[in-house]
């Protein structure tokens, strides 16, 4: 019998983590696609990888250096973790380098350039000579390093050049030069983009007058980034989280990043003062250090042409009303972001804010971005006098800043704001409208898989449900008086919450479609697969023959394709256009069919969030899941397939070219054209025909 806790069962998550992240490089490799749509993987991929390190790898160096081997269900130990992670992203480097160089001359041909400083013609010399004067030199610090000038602190990504000095006396020093991030990464004349440390190492004589340069070379600091903080000790929530904010600049050094070819000696004085081992030093010949500053070029707006045509989302019927509310009362709706536009989520609260009769809005807001109209509409509730209360997610990583603001904005303006729950994040998506409709109220309800970010919205795929189910809106009653009262435990009727419900909800579900063997059919569609508990029970569904397609975008941890224990599952990942974020999970013979969750099948998500899964009860709804989840197993331009070796192969093209992204957008476009000749009745009856019209 085979033990399924045995680690040969297991992928490990680190290493699958980057086998995602290299998927992201390898769209960088394609051909077919524009330029600069292939720069913006680039950019994506070291996007990536910095919080990556920062959080992943800094948190396996902790775990060394305090000698613990506990591990995961693989049983590598942090030591074995980190040795893989740089030998695998050493020998990634030249595939890097490769891309970069050859969209550099894809580039090249349509005049499009980046350039060292040296490589410029005359005229563009004289140009970068009025803007660094003019708008660098004021701001650029140079820094000596000697007995009074000790070596500085440098934040996190902090970025600039470390120098190799001689004066006419030939008295050798070192310095540096921080380049600060409110500067520009590439200097741009026309449509050539030079890296601003090119330009400021031709200036060294001006930062340093009396001195000529020996050596030198850019370098790029990357530091623990992970805020630890001691929820039951705090006074002030707000006040650590704050203290927790500005130390994040002062976590332990992770990462060192030079330029190829660096002096030896520059770059041992470097370490000397970082203490980093020499595999955490990484070396770059011709990429830019800081590859998601290529987003600079890529947002170039003149250079439009160079990326995939933007798409426009789209409202359909029965959405496309003056009234929101009218519409949601009359029949739920499903939409598919960011084919269906986001602007009905937006509208809703924005009505919502206005309406005489609204008496209370709820929702929890998890990361919103820096212009949020919601926020702002949440507000104006406020101020007309409706009770509005606010779980704002403080400990949303990377965006506790801006939730921080977010959250003393509405608190200033009156509203009820609650900072989160101790010991775990809340990540539900959830918003409820009260309304009073003569002598009765009337509760209107939106729930997601994805943020209240209109940016993110438009480029990330989620799923949004608007109903006025009397069930689901007294479970999102109970829900809000969960999170902002004191309660051990609440159980809910149709929607399921975890740390307590969804996890063993789903595994009840893995276990009662596998009673249907061969024709059983399960789909999950998550951004990762990590958790033990599902994978085994995966596995033993697999044993009696249940079919599993698992559509997992990131790190994916069980292994398919095993002998005996997991021949009937296979895993896919898409990786396009679009980032796919909707977490949804079909199982063929239950009454439901599918469930949208905002929770993924992450240890953390199931029993350390707070997090919800929504039955969608409509067979019309369930059936236009199913079919989005059906052309996805069909794609074959954007979908990889996990092997048992853990590597991913690209699917084959066969027969016709199937991108589901671009189905979609087009499938949209022509319901949406169609609004214009067709009642609204028609038109929706026409959107849960996807793939037989497509």
């Amino acid at each position: 019998m085979i033990d399924l806790n045995s680690p040969q069962l297991y992928f490990n998550r680190e290493l699958s983590w980057l086998k995602f992240n290299s998927r992201v490089l390898a769209q960088s490799l394609d051909e077919m696609l524009p330029p600069l749509e292939r720069l913006k993987f680039l950019a994506i991929y070291g996007t990536n990888l910095d919080e990556f390190y920062m959080i992943r790898v800094a948190g396996l160096k902790s775990l060394y250096k305090a000698r613990i081997q506990e591990t995961g269900p693989d049983k590598l130990t942090p030591g074995e973790q980190l040795a893989a992670i740089r030998s695998y992203l050493h020998e990634e480097q030249s595939i890097l380098e490769n891309s970069y160089k050859d969209i550099l001359s894809q580039l090249y041909a349509h005049k499009v350039m980046i350039k060292s400083y040296k490589a410029l013609d005359k005229e563009q010399k004289q140009e970068i000579k009025s803007i660094f004067f003019d708008q660098i030199y004021p701001v650029i610090i140079p820094i000596a390093i000697d007995t009074t000038h000790p070596f500085p602190h440098l934040n996190n990504l902090s970025f600039g050049l470390a120098l190799t000095l001689v004066d006419e006396h030939e008295n050798i020093k070192h310095g540096l030069i921080r380049i600060p991030r409110l500067l520009p990464r590439f200097i741009q004349v026309g449509h050539t983009f030079i890296p601003i440390e090119s330009v400021v190492e031709n200036y060294i004589k001006d930062l340093f007058p009396g001195y000529s340069k020996l050596v030198s070379t850019p370098f790029r600091v990357t530091r623990n980034a992970d805020i630890a903080i001691e929820e039951e000790e705090a006074d002030d929530f707000l006040e650590i989280l704050e203290e927790g904010l500005r130390a994040r600049n002062k976590g332990s050094l992770v990462r060192l990043e030079v330029k190829e070819g660096a002096d030896k000696e520059l770059v041992n004085f470097l370490n000397t003062h970082m203490q980093l081992r020499e595999e955490d030093i990484y070396y770059y010949a011709d990429t830019p250090l800081n590859l998601g500053s290529l987003w600079q070029i890529v947002g170039d707006k003149t250079l439009s042409h160079l990326i995939l045509p933007t798409y426009t989302p789209k409202t359909l019927p029965p959405l496309n009303s003056d009234d929101i509310f009218s519409a949601i009362e009359k029949q739920d709706v499903l939409l598919y972001h960011p084919y269906d536009s986001f602007d009905p989520v937006v509208r809703y609260i924005q009505q919502a804010s206005v309406h005489p009769d609204t008496i209370a809005i709820r929702m929890t807001l998890y990361r919103v971005g820096p212009k949020s109209p919601i926020v702002k509409a949440l507000i104006d509730a406020v101020r007309d006098g409706k009770q509005v209360t606010v779980l704002v997610e403080l400990k949303a990583r990377f965006d506790e800043e801006n939730n921080l603001i977010w959250a003393k904005s509405l608190e200033d303006a009156g509203a009820h704001v609650v900072y989160g729950i101790p010991g775990l994040k809340v990540h539900a998506k959830i918003a409820q409208v009260i309304k009073r409709e003569g002598s009765k109220l009337k509760s209107y309800l939106h729930l997601a898989t994805g943020n209240y970010n209109p940016s993110t919205a438009k480029i990330y795929t989620d799923m949004s449900y608007f109903t006025t189910k009397v069930k689901l809106n007294n479970d999102a009653t109970r829900f809000f008086h969960f999170l902002t009262g004191f309660s051990t435990h609440t159980e809910l009727d149709t929607l399921y919450m975890s740390p307590t419900e969804v996890k063993p909800k789903l595994l009840e579900l893995i276990s009662q479609e596998s009673k249907h063997g061969s024709e059983g059919h399960i789909i999950l569609k998550s951004n990762s697969l990590v958790d033990p508990g599902i994978i085994k029970a995966l596995y033993k569904a697999s044993k009696t023959g249940t079919k599993i397609d698992l559509i997992i975008r990131g790190i994916c941890c069980l292994k398919p394709g095993i002998k005996g224990v997991s021949e009937t599952i296979k895993v896919h990942s898409i990786i396009g256009k679009y980032l796919e974020h909707p977490r949804i999970y079909y199982f063929k013979h239950d009454k439901v069919g599918c469930y949208i969750s905002s929770a993924d099948l992450m240890t953390r998500n199931l029993v350390r969030r707070v997090e919800l899964m929504t039955p969608i009860e409509e067979p019309n709804l369930s059936r236009r899941i199913e079919q989005i989840l059906l052309l996805q197993l069909k794609d074959n331009q954007l979908r990889w397939e996990l092997k048992e070796s853990g590597e991913y192969a690209k699917v084959p093209t066969l027969g016709g070219k199937i991108n589901n992204h671009t189905i979609l957008e087009n499938y949209i476009t022509k319901l949406y054209d169609k609004t214009r000749k067709e009642t609204p009745d028609y038109v929706q009856k026409l959107a849960g025909r996807l793939l037989k019209d497509s």
